[in-house]
């Protein structure tokens, strides 16, 4: 009985230790694994606006676009059943930043996703 109890125990704190929390690029929390790659980042020698604006062409060619924030410059789109989301700022003058973050229905992070995200972009900036 108390192996059987200490077994239940065991798997109910890998359960509450397997799930968390993570941050949108928007600075909202959401349930997921937090502890799975889910960002990656790239930076060109453009100005935002025109990052920002190719990264809203490619998400509405890739998905489906789902919000966006001119504000803190942050686009959210669903892409085949995934959530992806850009956020664009200016490190310097003339180079700007761009963040991909791409999660799964589950929560769990979608690197792989957010590179072919950002490589999207990239292409689409040569292209103009």
């Amino acid at each position: 009985m108390n192996m059987k109890m200490s077994a239940l125990f065991a798997g109910l704190c890998l359960l509450f230790l397997s799930t968390g929390c993570y941050t949108t690029q928007e600075g909202n929390k959401k349930v997921g694994v937090p502890f799975s790659p889910d960002k990656i980042e790239g930076r060109y020698e453009r100005k935002p606006a025109e990052v920002f604006a190719a990264a809203k062409k490619v998400l509405a060619y890739m998905g489906t676009l789902t919000g966006e924030n001119t504000i803190a410059s942050t686009l959210q789109a669903k892409v085949d059943n995934n959530t992806v989301w850009v956020k664009v700022d200016e490190v310097e003058p003339g180079i700007s930043r761009v963040i991909t973050q791409s999660r799964g229905k589950g929560g769990a992070g979608k690197v792989g996703l957010a590179s072919e995200v950002d490589k999207q972009i990239a292409l689409q900036l040569q292209a103009e």
